[in-house]
C-alpha cells in the first residue's frame, strides 16, 4: 500500500493503514466527525462539503457522534474507507489541496466521545484474569465457575456513564461489607479502586427483526475497536455480587479511547487462538479459533509527581473468548444489536505477573504494594492518580495504533 502526503503519518501507527474514526471540535465550532492521520484529523464535514467525498449525505460526517454514519452498514463503511484511502495517498494536486485545508492538527482540537453508546456489555473472556479472580476471592474453590468455558460471561453495564479518554473519574462511594465483628455494612468512599485493560468493539446496526447473529456474520456487524478502562469499584463490587453479578461496582465511569480503530485495520493483526476445551457448542464455534494481536500496556503516574510507571504489558492474542463468540453468545436468545453498541472483553491479563490486567491481581487482592518509579506504592488506586492505557499491533511492517486511554482520579463527593 502506498504511503500518505500527510506529514509524518507513514509509521506512526496512524496511517492510512489504520485511519480511525473519531468526532473533533475546534473552538468556537461544532463537533463532527474525523478520521486520525498522523498527528492531525482529518474534518470529514469539511471533505464532504468541498464535495470530493460523496459516499454518504454531508450531513451525517457533521453530526456530534457517529451513530447516524453507523446505521449505514458495511457498504458504506467500505467506500468511505476506500475514498479516503485514495484522497490520502494519491489524487490530483486539487483534491490532494481540498483534503489538506481540512486537515487539523490535533493540539487544536478536542477529541470528543465519538458514539453515543446504546447498550454497554462487558464480557470476562481471560481465563488467566478469571482464573486469578477466583482464587483471590475463592481461595478455597474451583476459580472457574463450572460455565466459564462454556460461554462468555458477561454482564450488560451502564452506558450512560461511558466517557471519553481524559475524562476525569470520581472516586465513588457506596455500601461495604460488614466490618469484622460487626453486624451492618457500612457507606463510604471506594477504598479499593481499580481499573481493568480491555479491548471493545462497536457496532453497527444488526438483523431488524432481531436474530442471532452467527460467529461467521460478525464482520458484517462490527465496526471497530477501541480501548477500553473498565473502572472497577472493589468493596462495592464483593458486597453486591452475591448473588447478582456487577451494579454499582461497575456502573460509575468506563473509559474509551477516542479513536474507533475499523475491523478492517484491525483484521491485519489476526492471528490463531487459544485452543478451546472442551470444543464449544454449535453456536459459539468458529471455523478456526482466532484472536487479535494487540499489544497492550498499563502506566500509572502519582499526582504529586507526575512520574509515569508502566506497570504491566499483556497481549489480547491471549483472549479465550474472541469478538465473534462475545457477539454471537449476546444475540444468542433474541437480543437486539443496534448502532453504537459497545460490548467489552473484560480484562485481558497475560500468565505471568508483568502482564496482569488490573490491580486485583497485581497486588493479589491488596496483599502485594507495588512500588512505583517515584518510590510511591500502591495495592489500589489514589486520588490523584493518573491511568494509561496504550495499545497497538503490528504485522508486516505496518504498525496499528490504538492510542490511549487515560483518566485522573478525582475525590469521592462530600
Amino acid at each position: 500500500m502506498p504511503g500518505s502526503w500527510v506529514p509524518d503519518a507513514d509509521g506512526s501507527g496512524f496511517g492510512i493503514e489504520n485511519l480511525p474514526y473519531g468526532v473533533v471540535r475546534s473552538p468556537g465550532e461544532a463537533a463532527r466527525l474525523a478520521v486520525r492521520i498522523g498527528d492531525h484529523a482529518l474534518d470529514l464535514a469539511a471533505v464532504a462539503a468541498a464535495g470530493i467525498l460523496q459516499t454518504a449525505p454531508p450531513r451525517l460526517f457533521a453530526q456530534p457522534t457517529i451513530n447516524e454514519f453507523l446505521e449505514l452498514g458495511p457498504s458504506t463503511w467500505a467506500a468511505t474507507r476506500e475514498r479516503l484511502t485514495e484522497l490520502l495517498s494519491t489524487g490530483s494536486d486539487e483534491i490532494q489541496r481540498g483534503a489538506e485545508r481540512a486537515l487539523i492538527p490535533l493540539d487544536r482540537c478536542e477529541a470528543r466521545l465519538p458514539v453515543a453508546v446504546a447498550d454497554y456489555v462487558d464480557f470476562y473472556s481471560s481465563i488467566e484474569h478469571a482464573s486469578n479472580a477466583g482464587r483471590i476471592v475463592r481461595p478455597d474453590g474451583d476459580p472457574l465457575a463450572p460455565n466459564w468455558r462454556w460461554l462468555p460471561v458477561g454482564y450488560h453495564g451502564r452506558a450512560a456513564t461511558v466517557v471519553v479518554s481524559g475524562t476525569p473519574i470520581r472516586r465513588p462511594s457506596g455500601q461495604r461489607a460488614p466490618e469484622q465483628g460487626a453486624a451492618q455494612p457500612t457507606f463510604g468512599a471506594e477504598r479499593r479502586l481499580d481499573v481493568e485493560v480491555e479491548l471493545g468493539f462497536v457496532t453497527g446496526p444488526g438483523p431488524d427483526p432481531a436474530a442471532p447473529i452467527p460467529t461467521a456474520s460478525a464482520a458484517e456487524v462490527i465496526f471497530g475497536f477501541v480501548l477500553v478502562n473498565d473502572w472497577s469499584a472493589r468493596e462495592i463490587q464483593m458486597w453486591e455480587s452475591r448473588p447478582l453479578g456487577p451494579f454499582l461496582g461497575k456502573s460509575f465511569a468506563t473509559s474509551i479511547s477516542p479513536w474507533i480503530v475499523p475491523l478492517e485495520a484491525v483484521q491485519r493483526l489476526r492471528v490463531p487462538g487459544v485452543q478451546q476445551s472442551p470444543p464449544p457448542l454449535e453456536h459459539l464455534r468458529v471455523a478456526e479459533p482466532w484472536a487479535l494481536d494487540i499489544a497492550l500496556e498499563l502506566a500509572i503516574a502519582p499526582a504529586q509527581t507526575g512520574v509515569e510507571t508502566t506497570i504491566s504489558r499483556m497481549n489480547s492474542r491471549g483472549l479465550y473468548w474472541n469478538a465473534a463468540q462475545q457477539l454471537a453468545h449476546a444475540t444468542s436468545g433474541g437480543a437486539r444489536v443496534r448502532a453504537g453498541d459497545l460490548y467489552a472483553s473484560g480484562t485481558i491479563s497475560g500468565p505471568d505477573r508483568g502482564s496482569l490486567g488490573c490491580l486485583l491481581e497485581i497486588s493479589w487482592g491488596g496483599r502485594d504494594a507495588i512500588t512505583l518509579e517515584d518510590g510511591s506504592e500502591r495495592t489500589f488506586l489514589e486520588d490523584g492518580d493518573t491511568v494509561v492505557i496504550r495499545g497497538a499491533g503490528e504485522r508486516d511492517g505496518v504498525r496499528v495504533s490504538f492510542g490511549e486511554v487515560r483518566g485522573q482520579v478525582a475525590p469521592a463527593r462530600g
